[in-house]
């Protein structure tokens, strides 16, 4: 006799910690592109808020001589992970018992970090960080340029700011003798801004970089293959997310740039207003150039263990090793003999892979209770400054209540320790040291399922 699992409330349940997956994770991971809302039987829309709240903490180094890569335990940091809130959208019906459409939205990449002390924010007094410099074994000239570039922006934070959008159109096609098999996929909206500030003697010659890159808009596409056996609430998916080129204007300040471009004219006889004037010009510029965001697969997988549980796994793969940020002004500036393609801005070394396993278990008929254990790669250490952190390990709780049958209110948690990391520039300089970290996520769905 063969026993068939109604866990269609389950099924629902375990999706109650899928908005907080992977948040937090490797390079600009931040929504995890979560594509389960397609996958529920029916009719079936969801709307979830994610907010996060973590403690990133460190060390400065003392040593700031740019020429020297020395890590020197300095001053804390203080904590530089500003709070984060994302919404995600999902909405999917089926035209018959063979296709099914679906449009998802959510904020797959972000980043939200500023410094507010140590080495990561400009002075006040650029005369003493000369001196400091001097006092480190930097020249007396480059060490004047750098604090005259540091003399711009007096004061400000280290601070980045990364936001996206992405709109998903799913066509499904089911097939096979009992339609177990689904085909699917679609086309993909994204958009994405950025915001950077460098401050601070850590970044040396280009304390007082300030790059604002406008949003673009561009198209990628999703394609996968599901499998389905209802009577053990079995699901497996894998999906696949392509690349997508952006081409992006951006307005780049880079104060170095000018003063050494006035103090070169000054010396081919330039009166000052005119060395000024090519000063000014060297060091602001609009422009544009490509950035790629990575592609992706995940691996959805639930099945029933009996007829009140429900077993899950997730994994997550993204290459953000090929990732990386090149604005025009900031690679110019960094060429030179040894390194004539010059620097990117952001980069990685390694790709990220991330698990989560979970349970689900049905307490009454309108109340279910989840739990997961998750784990991420990271993207490499050392990683840039802008986001000290290699990967992490979570735990997670988390509700759904069924208000009617149709309507469900869903919570949910999730802690993560973070794995310690060292903060490096893009010359390869080891600047900070980030240890014994955490952090937490919480979330609202609102949900309806209906036949």
């Amino acid at each position: 006799m063969r026993t068939t699992f109604h866990l269609k409330t389950l099924a629902v349940a375990i999706a109650t910690l899928s908005f907080a997956s992977v948040t937090n994770a490797a390079g600009l991971d931040r929504s995890g592109q979560d594509v389960t809302a397609f996958f529920q039987d029916g009719t079936y829309a969801e709307a979830v808020y994610t907010y996060i709240d973590a403690d990133v903490s460190g060390y400065d180094s003392a040593n700031v001589n740019p020429g020297q890569n020395d890590y020197e335990r300095g001053n804390k940091t203080g904590d530089i992970a500003e709070s984060y809130d994302f919404f995600r959208y999902g909405v999917k019906t089926d035209i018959n018992d063979t296709f099914s459409v679906g449009v998802l939205y959510d904020e797959p990449f972000g980043a939200a970090a500023e410094y507010t002390q140590s080495n990561f924010v400009a002075s006040n007094n650029p005369q003493a960080s000369g001196g400091e410099l001097v006092g480190d074994g930097v020249d007396p000239q480059t060490a004047g340029a750098i604090a005259l570039a540091e003399s711009a922006t007096a004061g400000e934070n280290t601070n980045v700011e990364v936001r996206s959008q992405s709109l998903t159109g799913i066509l499904g096609m089911k097939f096979g003798a009992n339609k177990n098999f689904q085909i699917y996929g679609g086309p993909v909206a994204q958009r994405i801004q950025s915001e950077t500030k460098l401050r601070g003697l850590a970044y040396g010659p280009a304390s007082g970089y300030t790059s604002n890159s406008n949003p673009d808009m561009d198209y990628g596409y999703i394609a996968g293959i599901a499998y389905s056996k209802p009577e053990i609430a079995l699901k497996a998916a894998l999906t696949y997310r392509s690349e997508i080129d952006h081409d992006i204007d951006i307005s780049e300040n880079y104060p170095i740039a000018g003063i050494l471009a006035q103090g070169a004219a000054l010396q081919q006889g330039a009166t000052p207003a005119q060395a000024a004037a090519i000063g000014a010009a060297a060091a602001n510029r609009n422009s544009n150039y490509e950035m790629t965001t990575p592609k992706s697969v995940n691996f959805d997988f639930q099945t029933g263990i009996n007829p009140t549980t429900l077993a899950t796994a997730k994994v997550r793969w993204v290459p953000w090793g090929d990732f990386a940020i090149t604005p025009p002004l900031y690679n110019e500036v960094s060429k030179n003999a040894a390194r004539p393609d010059g620097l990117n801005l952001v980069d990685y070394d390694d790709d990220q892979w991330q698990v989560e396993l979970g349970l689900a278990k049905r307490l009454a008929q309108a109340l279910a209770v989840s739990g997961t254990v998750g784990w991420d790669s990271g993207a490499g250490d050392p990683t840039t400054s802008l986001g000290p952190i290699e990967g992490y390990y979570s735990v997670g709780l988390g509700a759904k209540y069924n208000v009617t049958p149709e309507w469900a209110v869903s919570v949910g948690g999730k802690y993560l320790w973070f794995g310690d990391a060292k903060g490096r520039l893009p010359s390869g300089k080891i600047v900070g040291d980030f240890q014994d970290n955490d952090g937490y996520i919480a979330g609202l769905k609102l949900s309806y399922q209906g036949k």
